[in-house]
């Protein structure tokens, strides 16, 4: 099945704030405890690209009070939300949110310690510029997490991952959930991609029947 491209950016207030109120807080704090495993043990400074509403920074920042954050997006309207979340949390002085694109970042070579990423990469129309600015900013010995929807092989599997969400999801978010498997890659081309731009020592795998996993362990 080919890619099939949607929206770069989702920026309406209303998208950003349908998107804050379904509940991913089983989802998020798994992605947080992994993020922390293969991050630093000591102080250090941490790239989330695609915070969307801020929600996984803020639970890393809370089990890891010793890390910084800086939590970017291209979504004014996510990051305003992402604001307001970190602002209630007292979270200010640990996480900094910021509108960059991830694809051309704003941030010194090997400044970062550990680089982070859920859902992202499938927004991207040439992921390849992501993952070569991934390269330039992590240290040689950073943490790398990156997670995201894999493109299923046919029309009858992503039919099936479609219907399998639940009824708790409307068909506008059904929608919009068939539209980002149509828009993910495969695990074969996010092999090719981190071969290309020459990461070294990063592992690709299928972390459920919907997301790839690549990672690097901070050492």
């Amino acid at each position: 099945m080919q890619r099939q491209l949607e929206p770069e950016v989702m920026d309406s207030l209303e998208e950003a704030i349908e998107y804050d109120a379904m509940d991913f807080t089983e989802v998020n704090t798994a992605f947080a405890k992994q993020a922390i495993a293969l991050g630093p043990k000591e102080p250090g400074l941490v790239l989330d690209a695609g915070t969307g509403t801020g929600r996984i920074p803020i639970l890393i920042a809370q089990m890891r009070p010793q890390w910084q954050i800086i939590a970017i997006d291209l979504a004014e309207n996510m990051l305003q939300i992402a604001s307001e979340h970190i602002q209630e949390k007292g979270l200010q002085q640990q996480i900094r949110s910021e509108l960059v694109d991830a694809k051309k970042l704003p941030y010194a070579d090997g400044l970062f310690d550990l680089v982070i990423s859920n859902s992202l990469v499938h927004h991207l129309p040439e992921p390849v510029m992501f993952f070569s600015e991934l390269k330039r900013v992590t240290k040689l010995n950073s943490g790398i997490f990156i997670r995201d929807l894999f493109r299923p092989a046919n029309e009858e599997a992503m039919n099936t991952l479609v219907d399998s969400i639940g009824v708790e999801y409307n068909e506008h978010q059904k929608k919009l959930f068939r539209d980002s498997l149509h828009a993910a890659l495969t695990l074969d081309e996010v092999n090719q991609l981190i071969a290309d731009v020459g990461l070294i020592g990063v592992k690709v795998y299928q972390s459920s029947d919907r997301h790839w996993t690549a990672e690097r362990s901070w050492y």
